[in-house]
């Protein structure tokens, strides 16, 4: 017989038990509660599986999203006539948006993921004590991993995915405006956790999209061992607030582009509109351009033409050189737009770009564009990001394009994972040790 949830909390050392004004809470929305603990229930025999097994499993559900597409655009298309008619912004109906192709690279993510190597188990290093304890760091799964985002219904696979390749069990909760997505996709998932063996409760969903539950989600000490959130600044912000588990920060994306003074200018000006415009309303979109001055006459009015429909506002140099533009001010500077505008500031030198960037940038991706390799180099160590690119676009800070396969987010802070977060990020160490006796003298 299965425990219930007021038994797999209660199983747990004292120090993860949830504490008893989360239980309260918790009785608000059993819903939340009752999922997390089949979850963290399903995670001990996730962990324990085959990578053969986890494979299969992946493979399996990015065969189903092929072959289940037209159900999940039907899905989708409910969700966008519901934004559309309560007039989401088209940068967030494009977030929310699948098609055909998008499905496709959904299910590639899957396989993709499959393909990698299994971290779990790696051996990170190894010694031997002079008294000849035989030490090892070796990686597991972190248990339950909980994803609260916005809009993205991608994200549902792309987190789930890794997720399971790492063996840790996903506990998702999405929006409200991409509920018939989520549900959809999240069918199919736990279709292909079943058909290969495994308990479908390692991917669950909470559909309970009221604020309350999103709270319940936040806390569930000794059911979740980690969250991390995927949005905008307000939901950041009410992570941040209320959260008592773990959480790994995936910050906004203030990403800039600097011009040198050594630039290429034609390699400057395609970098640019890609970062900008290939796709505005995600969080490795360049938000803010920065040109050195000596290059500020030539560079910039080919740059605004190139970037045709993008709203400029820069600082008094940049409003000089190019007069139809709105004049910036310090917000507009620290703005992550997710829309076609942008910032511009021109500057006098190398040192007063990584000064505007450090002070303005929210430390996720900024690129330099220069022939310069000492300006190249000081920038890489400089600039204080979790991402820095030389002659390349920010858009290419991107677990798939970086060799990842599908990541589940971008940190922007420090601690356990900085960067792109694949499926290493997802796992901590077990320190192994082995002796013959050995004791404390």
């Amino acid at each position: 017989m299965m425990p219930d949830a007021e038994s797999v909390v209660g199983s747990t050392r004292a120090g993860n038990r949830a504490p008893e004004a989360a239980r309260a809470r918790a009785g608000e929305s059993k819903s939340v509660w009752e999922l997390a603990s089949r979850a963290k229930r399903a995670s001990g025999d996730l962990a324990r599986a085959s990578s053969a097994v986890k494979e299969k499993a992946l493979r399996i559900a990015a065969g189903l999203l092929e072959k289940d597409a037209d159900r999940l655009l039907a899905a989708n298309a409910g969700d966008l006539a519901q934004a559309e008619a309560d007039g989401v912004a088209p940068a967030a109906l494009d977030r929310l948006r699948l098609d055909g192709g998008r499905i496709s690279s959904m299910a590639e993510g899957l396989r993709d993921v499959a393909a990698l190597a299994d971290p779990v188990g790696e051996v990170v290093d190894g010694w031997v004590r002079p008294n000849g304890l035989r030490i090892e760091r070796v990686r597991v799964p972190l248990g339950v991993i909980g994803i609260i985002y916005e809009n993205r219904p991608n994200v549902t696979a792309d987190a789930a995915g890794l997720c399971l390749k790492s063996g840790n069990a996903a506990a998702l909760r999405g929006s409200s405006t991409a509920l018939r997505s989520n549900r959809a996709i999240v069918e199919v998932l736990r279709k292909a956790l079943s058909e290969s063996g495994l308990s479908a409760d390692c991917v669950v969903l909470v559909d309970d999209v009221s604020r309350e539950a999103a709270a319940t989600f936040m806390q569930l000490n000794g059911l979740v061992d980690c969250l991390i959130p995927r949005g905008g600044p307000s939901l950041i912000a009410s992570v941040m607030e209320n959260a008592t588990v773990p959480v790994v920060i995936d910050g906004d994306g203030n990403c800039h582009v600097y011009v040198d003074r050594d630039a290429d200018l034609e390699m400057a000006g395609s970098i640019l509109v890609n970062a900008k415009m290939q796709r505005p309303g995600v969080c490795n979109a360049a938000e803010s351009l920065v040109v050195h001055s000596d290059v500020a006459e030539a560079f910039l009015p080919a740059a605004a033409e190139a970037l045709s429909g993008v709203e400029l506002v820069g600082d008094d140099e940049a409003c000089r050189i190019l007069p139809g533009i709105g004049r910036a001010n310090a917000e507009d500077f620290g703005r992550e737009y997710l829309a076609l505008k942008m910032s511009v500031a021109v500057v006098p030198s190398l040192d007063a770009a990584i000064s505007h960037i450090n002070s303005y940038g929210t430390g996720h991706s900024e690129a330099i564009v220069t022939r310069n390799v000492a300006a190249a180099e000081r920038f890489l160590h400089e600039v204080d990001a979790a991402a820095v690119l030389v002659n390349a676009s920010t858009r290419l800070v991107d677990g798939g394009q970086l060799g990842l396969g599908a990541e589940i987010g971008i940190s922007t802070q420090k601690l356990h994972a900085r960067g792109p977060m694949g499926l290493r990020e997802l796992t901590c160490v077990k320190w192994i040790i082995r002796g013959d006796g050995q004791l404390r003298q």
